[in-house]
């Protein structure tokens, strides 16, 4: 995993979560606290409420991103691009200043009058927009997007971000973003579930990640909570982000989120990491088979990367022999506790997902039958 400079901030693995505040210049953005239209105001709020609170990163955005609203054309952001300008040289706080946007004329002009990083929602729909960010050596997040400048974040199949991520290639100082929300009709609250539970699996491009889940629709849903009653809901999901190993928190609630990031991180593993070695953060095959394309490597390999523990009880002294002296043969370690003969003992099997795979395929009889169909519907599919 690198790490990447933004205007002299760390991001990345050795580095603390930062945290990304949010100032909107769009009349029609979605969240009204952080929407302003005069410079000295939106300044006053960027020192009090975003840099005040915490915030390293803050990004402006010049249009809503809401699928109810026509997409602005590079001219029109353009024409407010003095508001964010104008508001950015207003500030005295210290942060790194982030454009948000997905045209590359928009972002060689923010560049060009003091902002520090780029924020393309259209994850390099626009070809150029990756050569604009190298040649100002930027910083950029990169949201996952459909290959074109129509709507952001529309990628309905979690299988698709993968792909989306990776449109017209990388820069050195890419972070990626998965592009949580409701970007379009078809996406639903379940595919961002579904991307949150993989949230690691992102980390197999070896860039850091950026998130953006403040008081999204997929986690009210789970409380039954409106936007301003979803604050707990995105703080519980900040901290599970960090310590699945997001490095970037985007949200319109400083304080409260940099608080919920530094307990992810504190109890996020410890992992080896020296120039030489790095020990990868997996716990599903998929987020191995993620590493495995990565390096050109056969996804094959991934069952035998993750490892998997069961306890098997009631069953009878003979099918307890029997698991136990076949388990070594496919991979699979038996360890048995102490029991009464009758039933009463139970065993613990523990191997990577192919051995046990191997194991429930090549053992047979009755008395095992439902204790090996029970783990092989446990593990993951191949």
């Amino acid at each position: 995993m690198r790490n990447v400079d933004a205007a002299g901030l760390g991001i990345g693995d050795d580095y603390p979560p930062r945290i990304m505040g949010v100032l909107n210049v769009s009349s029609e953005s979605p969240y009204d606290p952080s929407v302003y239209d005069d410079p000295g105001e939106a300044a006053e709020y960027v020192d009090e409420e975003l840099i005040g609170e915490g915030a390293d990163i803050v990004d402006v955005g010049l249009e809503s991103a809401n699928k109810k609203f026509d997409v602005l054309s590079a001219e029109q952001e353009l024409d407010r691009l003095d508001t964010a300008v104008e508001t950015i040289r207003s500030v005295s706080g210290d942060a790194v200043f982030s454009i948000e946007t997905r045209y590359h004329e928009v972002a060689e002009a923010a560049l060009d009058r003091g902002f520090d990083m780029v924020n393309d929602i259209c994850g390099f729909a626009d070809p150029k927009m990756p050569e604009v960010c190298a040649d100002y050596d930027v910083a950029v997040g990169k949201m996952a997007s459909p290959p074109d400048l129509e709507r952001p974040g529309a990628i309905e199949d979690v299988d698709d971000i993968y792909d989306a991520l990776e449109l017209n290639g990388f820069t050195d100082k890419t972070i990626l973003d998965p592009a949580f929300g409701g970007w379009s009709e078809d996406k639903t609250t379940e595919d961002d579930r579904e991307t949150f539970d993989r949230l690691r699996e992102f980390r197999g491009y070896g860039y850091p990640l950026l998130v953006s889940i403040n008081r999204k629709n997929f986690l009210r849903e789970i409380a039954g909570r409106t936007t301003e009653e979803a604050l707990p809901v995105s703080l519980a999901a900040t901290a599970m982000a960090v310590e699945r190993g997001a490095h970037v928190i985007r949200t319109h609630d400083v304080e409260e989120t940099r608080d919920a990031a530094l307990v992810g991180d504190a109890f996020t593993r410890e992992r080896v990491r020296t120039p030489e070695v790095e020990e990868l953060d997996l716990a599903t095959t998929g987020e191995m088979s993620r590493h495995l394309d990565r390096l050109g490597v056969d996804g094959a390999y991934a069952d035998d990367a993750v490892a998997r523990v069961f306890e098997v009880s009631g069953l009878d002294r003979g099918a307890r022999e029997l698991l136990r002296n076949e388990a070594g043969t496919y991979g699979v370690t038996a360890v048995e506790s102490g029991g009464d003969g009758d039933g009463n003992g139970s065993l613990l099997l523990f191997g990577t997902v192919g051995a046990l795979r191997r194991l429930a395929a090549g053992v047979e009889g009755d008395a095992v039958a439902p204790a090996l169909s029970a783990i092989t519907d446990g593990l993951p599919d191949p």
